[in-house]
């Protein structure tokens, strides 16, 4: 006897298609997910690596600003190095109207939000790009370095001080190099001390560049720099569902964009020598 062929009814299709859906939009959302999980995570990797990085230069740096040893240092003796260590060490930073030569060149505060800027002098065989600006190698000069935020990028200048002060021809230009890129904001503040010939060096205030070259005027030094630098993820990485605000030190918050991942580091350094050098003069 023939047996009669029955295939799948309209229901039973209708019913696999839709549990098919279900299913397949489940995988779907998984994968989404795991995607934006997988990118916000590498976002935060790149910043977090990008932020130990600049930090850790940046105090490196730092810690050596005032810098002027007249006892083991190998000085280029071409100009007086007592004068040179005096002007270094009554200004370990650079405000502007400091050099004649360059009258615009100093820290400043930026202004409504913006980046600001700084210049600190010290005693060194390089400036901050690595140019010896034509000194024996070994040599020490007194270096000035500028940092300062161009679009999105933290870059550094390098001077002779001696050629800053008009004591010497220049003979090698001043180069910049990129420190890091994805920068979206950099502030600094400033420790100062007390009165000189009373101090301990400790820092009793943070104040702002615009404060700086008054305070100097009443004989208090910086003896501590403060900064906040806040980094941002490659474009089109991440897409927050919603704006977030953040203040970097006595800044008013702002509110950033929704297409990147942001994260501020912060970090206070003692200048040691500025330390020593206040405390000394008592």
């Amino acid at each position: 006897m023939a047996s009669r062929q029955r295939g799948f009814t309209l229901v039973e299709l209708m019913i696999t298609l839709t549990l098919g859906l279900i299913i397949s939009g489940a995988i779907i959302q998984v994968l989404v997910s795991s995607s934006i999980t997988n990118k916000l995570n590498q976002a935060v990797a790149q910043v977090q690596e990008s932020g130990r990085f600049i930090m850790s230069r940046l105090a490196a740096e730092f810690y050596e600003v005032g810098r002027y040893d007249l006892i083991t240092a190998n000085i280029d003796d071409s100009v007086d190095v007592v004068a040179e260590a005096a002007y270094v060490q009554n200004r370990p930073i650079v405000v502007v109207g400091d050099f004649t030569s360059s009258p615009t060149l100093g820290s400043v505060q930026g202004a409504n939000g913006g980046n600001d800027q700084l210049v600190v002098s010290l005693l060194s065989s390089v400036d901050c790009t690595g140019s010896r600006h034509g000194y024996s190698a070994g040599k020490e000069f007194h270096v000035v370095n500028y940092y300062f935020v161009s679009g999105t990028v933290l870059k550094c200048t390098g001077y002779d001080g001696r050629v800053l002060r008009g004591l010497k021809t220049q003979t090698h230009s001043p180069q910049t190099v990129t420190l890091l890129d994805n920068v979206a904001g950099f502030q600094v503040q400033y420790g100062v001390s007390d009165v000189m010939i009373t101090s301990l060096g400790q820092a009793i205030q943070y104040v702002t560049a615009d404060q700086v070259d008054d305070l100097r005027v009443r004989n208090q030094q910086v003896v501590s720099l403060r900064w906040a630098v806040m980094l941002q993820s490659y474009q089109n990485e991440v897409q927050q569902t919603q704006s977030q605000q953040f203040a970097l030190l006595n800044e008013t918050a702002q509110t950033m964009s929704t297409a990147h991942y942001y994260q501020v580091f912060s970090k206070t350094v003692a200048l040691r020598n500025m330390k020593n050098f206040v405390r000394s003069t008592q």
